[in-house]
């Protein structure tokens, strides 16, 4: 469920009609609800109720500071794979003792700021890692908090990009060798082993893997724990899937059933990393229609917005449903290409997606866009970062400003040897 319906005609989020934030700040633009950011939350959150939970929310998905402060502001802590979305994170409100770092790739100064900052927990991904963290946190002297990722191999049946659990994919520690690297860590320096972790990949629409993953891994734990191990926290990770087209994906609800009846006397907290599920359908991305262009043999719907503003359609083969912010008087529809001004074939959004008449002028909302639009988004091209509106129901404000070709000169420079340089004439 999302809050953008249409009211009196117009594709509104909450009260706020996009037609009058279109005009307001300009297309393309992201829009974010806040009423759904905190429904998908507190649906999210109940349906674990009962259980010593920790929520988690992947910055990844989406970090925009006023929507992770609105997250906060509901209890969630982080998921974060970088400094950056530490500072992020930081930023907007959530404290580094609720913010779990994972990532296959922490740098020494990561790992460095990580540990002065106070992190929760660090989910470590190597053999090689665990002895970079060891050298740096010993350095320090202090012990990092350690769960140690493994990879169950177990098969997400997701997108091939975004499935993390299979033995091929760079992700975790291998199941086979996930033991001994527990007993190598917990003879390391700075080393305090916490938990086990274990995430199989996004937007899963189906319980059976997580089902054959969490079993494992309570395997695993017990195992680990009859060693002498003191598991105090088990990290499930995220991934629970949207409807995006014809997806059925299971409920919160029949999620947390299925987690408290395979962990519910693990006799530990239990870490939850849930990105989009929370934030996907919480956005939008409004465009206006540039041209309709009648082709031989199919039209298409061009757009100002294109792959660099979205790229999950030419990245992934992502669906995302377009509709009309004007209510369609008729049901009168046709299919066209939905296309965009880049310069690149893969600027696609749709092929022959029936759609209702449109003319050059009219506004169209790419729905479920709050996870993986703006945070992927580019300047390619040489074109602007689209601004970022959050409604508060009849309210709205500006949570991240246009980023235009202006600011991206400014941040260039032409090196002193080119400097006052005039071309060369042509010779020959």
């Amino acid at each position: 469920m999302d809050h953008f319906t249409y009211i009196d005609g117009q594709l509104s989020a909450e009260d706020v009609p996009l037609k009058a934030l279109a005009e307001a700040y300009g297309t393309p633009f992201y829009c974010y609800s806040t009423a759904t950011l905190v429904r998908h939350y507190t649906v999210f959150a109940d349906a674990l109720a009962g259980l010593d939970a920790h929520i988690h929310y992947a910055v990844k998905a989406n970090a925009n500071i006023a929507v992770l402060s609105t997250l906060a502001s509901l209890g969630a802590g982080a998921d974060i794979v970088s400094l950056g979305e530490l500072k992020l994170t930081l930023a907007a409100g959530i404290p580094a003792s609720k913010t779990v770092f994972s990532g296959v790739g922490k740098t020494a100064d990561e790992m460095r700021g990580a540990l002065e900052a106070g992190v929760h927990q660090l989910n470590v991904e190597s053999l090689e890692e665990l002895a970079v963290l060891s050298e740096v946190a010993s350095g320090m002297g202090v012990m990092a908090p350690v769960a140690i990722r493994v990879n169950p191999d177990v098969d997400a049946k997701t997108h091939k990009k975004i499935t993390t659990g299979l033995s091929e994919n760079k992700f975790g520690i291998a199941w086979a060798q996930a033991e001994d690297v527990f007993n190598q860590a917990r003879n390391m320096a700075g080393i305090d082993v916490v938990g086990v972790a274990v995430h199989i990949g996004s937007q899963l629409t189906d319980l059976v893997p997580y089902r054959a993953a969490y079993t494992k891994v309570r395997d695993l734990v017990e195992r680990l724990r009859a060693q002498g191990f003191d598991i105090r926290v088990v990290d499930l990770g995220g991934g629970l899937g949207i409807p995006y087209e014809a997806e059925n994906p299971p409920s919160p609800a029949e999620y947390g059933a299925m987690v408290k009846e395979i962990m519910g006397d693990i006799g530990c907290p239990l870490a939850f990393e849930p990105g989009r599920m929370i934030v996907g359908n919480a956005g939008v991305l409004v465009s206006r229609v540039v041209y309709v262009k009648k082709g031989i043999d199919r039209t298409f719907l061009i757009l100002d917005a294109a792959m660099n503003d979205l790229i999950r359609p030419a990245m992934y083969d992502a669906y995302h449903a377009v509709v009309a912010v004007d209510e369609p008087a008729s049901d009168a529809r046709a299919p066209v290409d939905i296309v965009g001004p880049v310069c690149e074939s893969g600027d696609t959004f749709a092929r022959q997606r029936d759609m209702p008449v449109l003319q050059a002028g009219d506004l169209v909302a790419f729905r479920s866009a709050g996870a993986y639009g703006a945070v992927m988004s580019s300047t390619y091209n040489g074109r602007d970062l689209v601004p970022e509106i959050l409604v508060n129901g009849a309210a709205h404000a500006l949570v991240a400003e246009r980023y235009t070709i202006d600011d991206m000169i400014k941040r260039q420079r032409i090196p002193d040897w080119l400097d006052n340089a005039t071309p060369k004439e042509a010779t020959g």
